[in-house]
């Protein structure tokens, strides 16, 4: 948690060097540095964000991330996602599996619905427990108020760089349409040992919806970028946010934009003996937006997909079925088979990600 004392991330364990962006010059239309933002998005899929000016509401959601997580087990469970297919609410420890053979993962969420959080006190998905509750004025609308207003900024420099009409991105992921953009808190208990090192917590996988908007204390985020086949490490930078394309905004960009396969592992070296705290927000489109590229929008989308198979970015799906069918068979209450797995799977494009 932040204001705790933690191990250093070690200096001897491979990492992806990844961009840091400015957000403030983001804002301010710095072209170099939109230049820089675009090299990472559309190369790694990846980058550090400095000067995103969140780091209050960060501070805060971890607070709530300890407090939430601290409640008795059968009190969560009261608020638990289901097998359905819904992500909004509460994912106990070892509810999905991290790999084809139906291994548990590792990690609890609760994960609260954007929808929810600006409709507050009128609930749209579901209920949470009293603390989130409590904190939902306060807390956590502060918090997915500025994530939104940092991957809007994104997606319209994304807008503009793909010859897209202005505004066109936006208009896919609108604050007054239901999606399944959420707010995620996440903890790991500590699991030190080698024999854990390689164990997922999260198993590997592409992002479902469009921006990622990540905080982390400790390391344990590994990626392999596009074109390559070997796990590194994601370095976490103080008051560095980690940010990353999903494959709806892929998809939209016919490929252009890359969607990196990552997971998670315990973290590196002595880290491993701390809990791991994470906080994300995910920016998903519209419920009922069709996810397909963007070529009647965009000469420069209908040149890129052109080296694509014909049906490689048409989903044949809406955000919400795509979202859905993702949840509901990674759930290993669905598990069938390894074809589970298959199923829950996205557009993660590496033979190493498994």
């Amino acid at each position: 948690m932040p204001g705790i004392t933690v191990p250093p991330f070690p200096s001897d364990v491979p990492t992806h060097p990844l961009l840091v962006i400015d957000y403030e010059r983001i804002k301010a239309g710095d072209q170099a540095e939109i230049e820089r933002l675009w090299e990472a998005a559309t190369t790694f899929g990846f980058w550090y964000l400095k000067n995103h000016v969140a780091e209050q509401e960060v501070e805060a959601m971890f607070k709530l991330g300890a407090e939430v997580f601290s409640l008795p087990f059968e009190e969560k469970l009261q608020y638990e996602q289901g097998d359905s297919g819904r992500s909004f609410g509460y994912k106990k420890m070892g509810g999905n599996a991290v790999d084809a053979s139906g291994l548990s993962d590792a990690s609890e969420f609760m994960n609260i619905a954007k929808d929810d959080v600006l409709a507050f006190p009128q609930m749209i998905h579901r209920d949470y427990p009293p603390t989130v509750i409590a904190a939902m004025t306060s807390v956590v609308k502060p918090f997915v108020c500025k994530s939104l207003e940092i991957n809007n900024t994104v997606l319209r420099v994304f807008s503009h760089r793909l010859g897209l009409p202005e505004g066109s991105l936006e208009a896919l992921h609108t604050r007054d349409q239901q999606s399944g953009s959420e707010a995620r808190l996440i903890r790991v208990p500590p699991m030190p040992g080698k024999a854990l090192a390689d164990r997922p917590t999260i198993g590997a996988h592409s992002d479902f919806g469009s921006l990622s908007f990540l905080h982390n204390i400790l390391g344990g985020l590994q990626v392999i970028l596009p074109g390559e086949t070997e796990w590194k490490y994601v370095k976490p930078i103080p008051a560095h946010a980690i940010c990353n394309v999903g494959d709806a905004l892929s998809v939209f960009s016919g490929g252009i934009l890359k969607s990196a396969v990552h997971r998670v592992v315990p973290p590196p070296g002595a880290q491993a003996e701390h809990e791991r705290w994470s906080l994300v927000f995910f920016t998903r489109p519209n419920n009922s937006q069709e996810l397909h590229a963007l070529v009647k929008d965009s000469p420069i989308i209908a040149e890129a997909v052109k080296q694509y198979p014909e049906e490689k970015f048409n989903t044949r799906s809406t955000a919400a079925e795509w979202f859905s069918r993702r949840i509901k068979y990674q759930r290993l209450s669905n598990r069938v088979g390894p074809e589970s797995w298959a199923a829950s799977r996205g557009m993660e494009h590496d033979p190493g990600a498994k």
